[in-house]
């Protein structure tokens, strides 16, 4: 039997981390039941078999990060991170539920799984990407979300570009120190004049 302390930073609010009612600690509970754990504070105590411990603590660490980036853990988030971590070859739930493909009015769209993310990653790293699978697995999903995403990116480096021609063409300051709100009124009318 060993005893592993976690402190966690006061950065991380432990509700985020145990969630609530303690939901996400019950279910790490369900998942290793040979390792008696016990919160107190910001801290957490780990008594049991050696590997478990240090499965548990990786465990945490990778939740951890994933708060820190912004997201809130659910019950099914700890399932898929667990299942994760014991997967050969192990994955890290940081990379994979921290990756946001595209955001609109604060709902973000990410994979939730490791091969999810591998096939974001293949629609990324690839101009023709193939997705084979049962329905109902993300595949499209995902993949209107890296267009959407691309389509976002063409339009902003658009922006640019035109910003860049009508600093040339009418000797404006830098784009420093241009507010997002003026380079977008400056585009806006640029567009209105050229379809007049």
């Amino acid at each position: 039997m060993e005893r592993t302390l976690i402190t966690v930073p006061t950065a991380i609010p432990m509700v985020a981390l145990i969630g609530p009612h303690d939901d996400n600690l019950r279910a790490v509970e369900a998942a290793f039941p040979s390792v008696n754990i016990t919160v107190r504070g910001n801290e957490i105590t780990l008594r049991g078999p050696h590997i478990d411990c240090m499965a548990l603590e990786n465990l945490f660490g990778e939740l951890m990060v994933v708060i820190r980036s912004g997201n809130v853990l659910s019950i099914e988030a700890v399932a898929r991170s667990i299942a994760m971590l014991e997967s050969k070859p192990m994955d890290h739930p940081a990379e994979v539920l921290s990756l946001n493909i595209v955001s609109n009015r604060g709902r973000s769209i990410r994979p939730k799984t490791a091969n999810q993310k591998r096939y974001v990653d293949a629609i990324e790293d690839h101009t023709i990407t193939f997705g084979i699978g049962p329905a109902g697995t993300g595949k499209t999903y995902l993949a209107m979300a890296k267009a959407v995403s691309a389509c976002k990116l063409r339009k902003l480096i658009a922006l640019f570009l035109r910003v860049q021609q009508l600093k040339q063409e009418r000797s404006l300051v830098s784009c420093q120190e241009l507010s997002m709100k003026r380079l977008i009124h400056i585009y806006a009318l640029s567009l209105t004049r050229s379809t007049t």
